[in-house]
């Protein structure tokens, strides 16, 4: 008896290591390999709304977080200087409609002189006409494609959204002054939110496009499904100032660590009552489908 039991204190603390060894491998195989994270943002297509004309601001028509459709009216710049445009480019196209008309007269009527007499008239004075009537032919159709540059410049002094989705940070209003080409209002796409998780080089093996993924959002504890889209094939390095490749900072500068790289998530079926904003922080994990056997 007395020599069973330092046996069995071995056996035990044999089993003891060996199941700590098991538990050690199973969690460093989880935390460094298994395809998760818990660095994922959900995003969305942000639409700068940048007005095609200058000038002040008459009217805003919605509000701070107001859900809008595509076609719905944002804001209006003041229109007086773009219908007197249009009115003055209406004028030249009735000018040159009379010019051209006096042109192609005087060409028709020096072309039936010379049918009628070949020496009442030039040969050099028949083409100056006809080259006077093809001049006056040109310059209509400049003026009517003025024409229509103002009548295009009237309509796009109503600012209308391109897509469904919410404003957001409103911050324009009646009697700024809006610049063609700079952004004036930010609208966030309703139909275009996906997650981008950034998952360390490790665990990328493990990931295909077209895996399921169970996203985990911090906001409430919401759990949606979603789908691998793709994953990126660059990252910004620290030199790179084109903002063109995603910038992803270390996580700590003095130590050499495995790099993050973007995942990007499409999101499935959404409950109806979740409330998404972009930046909302989620946890991934990926579900890797099982490779076909030939």
């Amino acid at each position: 008896m007395r020599l069973g039991l330092p046996v069995v204190r071995v056996g035990m603390t044999c089993l003891v290591v060996v199941g700590a060894l098991v538990v050690g491998w199973r969690l460093w195989a989880y935390y460094t390999l298994a395809p998760w994270t818990r660095d994922a943002r959900v995003l969305a297509n942000v639409v700068e709304i940048a007005p095609d004309v200058s000038g002040l601001v008459s009217s805003v028509n919605v509000v701070d977080n107001q859900l809008i459709k595509k076609g719905d009216l944002l804001f209006v710049i003041d229109r007086e200087r773009f219908r007197v445009a249009v009115e003055q480019a209406k004028a030249e196209v009735a000018a040159k409609v009379q010019a051209l008309k006096y042109a192609q007269d005087s060409a028709d009527r020096d072309a039936n002189l010379a049918r009628s007499d070949s020496g009442a008239i030039s040969p050099q004075m028949m083409e100056r006409t006809a080259i006077s009537a093809a001049e006056a032919q040109a310059e209509l159709e400049v003026a009517q494609a003025a024409l229509a540059t103002a009548e295009i410049n009237l309509a796009r002094a109503e600012v209308r959204s391109p897509v469904d989705g919410w404003i957001t940070n409103l911050n324009v209003f009646t009697g700024n002054y809006v610049t063609t080409g700079q952004a004036a209002m930010a609208l966030v796409d309703r139909d275009s939110f996906y997650v981008y998780a950034y998952f360390v080089e490790t665990k990328l093996p493990a990931i295909r496009v077209g895996d399921p993924a169970r996203i985990e959002l911090m906001a409430g504890g919401v759990v949606i499904d979603g789908t691998i889209a793709g994953v990126s094939r660059a990252i910004a390095n620290t030199t790179d100032q084109s903002g063109l490749l995603a910038r992803v900072d270390p996580e700590f500068d003095w130590i050499r660590l495995a790099q993050r790289i973007p995942v990007r998530i499409k999101l499935g079926q959404l409950p109806p009552d979740l409330q998404l904003a972009s930046g909302m922080s989620a946890t991934v994990v990926v579900t890797p489908r099982k490779s076909p056997t030939h």
